[in-house]
C-alpha cells in the first residue's frame, strides 16, 4: 500500500519536476536574445541592406562606364570588307580595282575595343538615386520597427508564461482544497454525520479542479514553447521565466504620448520617407522632358587572324546630346501618374497619422480600464476568500450545506483566476501603450 502510494505521488510530482528543468531568462534577457536570433529580425535587416546595396547602386550611375569588347566577325560583302580591311590597315591599291571592289574575297576581322562612358547632364540619375536613398531609409525604419514588434511580441510571451504559472498556482491550490473537502466529506460520512451525496459532490469537484490544473499544465507547457519560439529557439523548445514582471509607474501624460508616437512610431516615419520617394518619382517622371548629355572615348585594335590581336589600331572621342522631342504624349501621362501617386501617399499618410493618434489614445483608455479591472479582480478575491471561510465554518458546525460550500469554493476559484488574468492584462495593458508610440524597446531595456 505503501510502494502504490509513494508511486502516486511521483505521478503527481512528475510535471512539475520537468517544468521545472526548462532553461530560464529575465524578461532583459529574452529581448536581447530575440533582437539577435528573431528570424523576423534577421529577414528585415537583410530587406535594409538590400536598400542600402540598391541606393550606393544609384549613386554608381554618377561614374563612369568601362567596358572592354571583344567581336569576330567574318564577311564577303564589300562595304564590309572595305572597312576590314582599313580597321587592320592592310588595304592596298590592289584593292580599288573594280572588280576587287565589286566581288572581294572573304575576310575576317577581331574588333578589341576598350569604351569608356561619362554622363555629363543626365536628371534622371539624380532623382532615381533619390528614390533608391527614400527607399533605403523607409527599409530602416521598417527594421527598426521589426525590432520594436518583435521585442512586444516577446513580452506578450513572457507574459504568457507568467500568467500561466499563475493559473496553475491557483489550479493547484483548488486541487489541494478540494481534496480536504473530499476528506471531510468522507470522514462525515464514515461516521454517519454525512450523506453519501455530499461525498459525491466533493469527489465530482475534486474531477473538474484536477481537470483544470491539468489545462493549465499544458497551458504552461505551449507558453514556454511560445517564449523559445519568440525569442528564436528551434521548434519545439520551451523557456522558463526567470523572475515576474511587475507593474511600473506609468510617467508619461496622455498629449506627450501621443507626440512621442506621432515623432517615433518607426511605420509612421516609414510612410513619411514613401511620401518623399514618390515625390522623388514625380521629378524622374519630369526630367524625362529634359536632354540628357554624355562624352564617350573608345580605343579599338583590329586583327585579321587571332583574338586580342594588334594589326592596326586606332582611337575616337565624342559627346552625345540627345532630347527626345515628341514620344506619343507617354510623357505627359507618365508625370500625371506620378503626381496622383504621390498624393495619394500623402493622403494615406495623413490617415495613418490619426490613426495612430487613435491607437495611442485607446491604448490609454484601455490601460485605465484594466487597472479598474484589477482592482475589482482584488477585491473580489478578498471577498470569496472570506466566503470560503465563513462557509467552510458554518459547514464544519453542521450549518451549511456541501452545496453552498463548493459553491463558495467554486466562486474563491473563479476569483483566484481572474486575478491572475487581470493582472497580467494590466501589465500587458502598460506595455501596449509604449508600442503603440513606438518606444516599447526605448523603456523596456532603457
Amino acid at each position: 500500500m505503501k510502494s502504490i502510494a509513494a508511486a502516486f505521488l511521483m505521478l503527481l510530482c512528475a510535471p512539475a519536476l520537468l517544468l521545472g528543468a526548462e532553461p530560464s531568462v529575465s524578461l532583459k534577457e529574452a529581448l536581447a536574445r530575440a533582437l539577435e536570433r528573431n528570424h523576423l529580425v534577421s529577414g528585415a535587416a537583410y530587406e535594409k541592406e538590400a536598400a542600402e546595396e540598391g541606393a550606393a547602386a544609384g549613386r554608381s550611375r554618377y561614374l563612369p562606364r568601362i567596358v572592354l569588347d571583344e567581336a569576330f566577325s567574318a564577311s564577303d560583302l564589300p562595304t564590309r570588307v572595305f572597312m576590314m580591311k582599313l580597321d587592320q590597315g592592310r588595304f592596298t591599291q590592289n584593292d580599288f580595282q573594280i572588280g576587287n571592289l565589286n566581288t572581294p574575297s572573304s575576310t575576317t576581322d577581331f574588333r578589341t575595343a576598350l569604351t569608356l562612358e561619362q554622363p555629363l547632364f543626365d536628371l534622371g540619375i539624380g532623382y532615381g538615386r533619390e528614390m533608391a536613398q527614400r527607399e533605403a531609409e523607409r527599409m530602416g525604419y521598417r527594421f527598426e520597427g521589426r525590432r520594436e514588434d518583435v521585442g512586444f511580441a516577446v513580452y506578450v510571451a513572457y507574459l504568457g508564461v507568467q500568467r500561466a504559472k499563475s493559473v496553475l498556482a491557483a489550479a493547484e491550490k483548488d486541487v489541494e482544497e478540494a481534496r480536504e473537502h473530499l476528506r471531510v466529506a468522507t470522514v462525515r460520512g464514515r461516521e454517519g454525520t454525512g450523506l453519501k451525496s455530499d461525498e459525491l459532490r466533493a469527489r465530482t469537484f475534486l474531477s473538474e479542479a484536477e481537470e483544470r490544473t491539468i489545462t493549465a499544465l499544458n497551458d504552461l507547457k505551449l507558453a514556454r514553447m511560445r517564449l523559445a519560439l519568440a525569442v528564436g529557439g528551434e521548434a519545439g523548445e520551451s523557456l522558463d521565466i526567470r523572475e515576474d514582471v511587475t507593474g511600473e509607474a506609468f510617467r508619461l501624460n496622455e498629449e506627450d504620448i501621443v507626440r512621442e508616437a506621432l515623432a517615433n512610431r518607426r511605420d509612421l516615419k516609414g510612410a513619411e520617407k514613401g511620401v518623399e520617394r514618390a515625390e522623388a518619382a514625380v521629378g524622374l517622371a519630369r526630367s524625362a522632358w529634359y536632354p540628357t548629355l554624355y562624352a564617350a572615348a573608345s580605343v579599338q585594335m583590329n586583327d585579321r587572324d587571332v583574338p586580342f590581336g594588334h594589326d592596326n589600331d586606332g582611337w575616337s572621342a565624342g559627346v552625345n546630346l540627345r532630347w527626345e522631342l515628341f514620344d506619343g504624349l507617354g510623357r505627359m501621362h507618365g508625370t500625371a501618374r506620378a503626381r496622383a501617386e504621390r498624393d495619394a501617399a500623402a493622403q494615406y499618410l495623413e490617415q495613418f497619422r490619426k490613426e495612430v493618434d487613435l491607437q495611442v489614445r485607446e491604448s490609454i483608455l484601455r490601460r485605465a480600464e484594466a487597472g479598474k479591472r484589477l482592482e475589482v479582480a482584488r477585491h473580489a478575491l478578498l471577498a470569496a476568500e472570506e466566503g470560503s471561510r465563513l462557509v467552510s465554518k458554518r459547514f464544519a458546525n453542521g450549518l451549511a450545506t456541501m452545496v453552498e460550500l463548493l459553491d463558495a469554493q467554486s466562486a474563491l476559484s473563479r476569483a483566484r483566476t481572474g486575478l491572475a488574468e487581470r493582472e497580467a492584462d494590466h501589465l500587458l495593458a502598460t506595455a501596449r501603450i509604449y508600442h503603440a508610440a513606438g518606444i516599447f524597446l526605448k523603456e523596456m531595456i532603457p
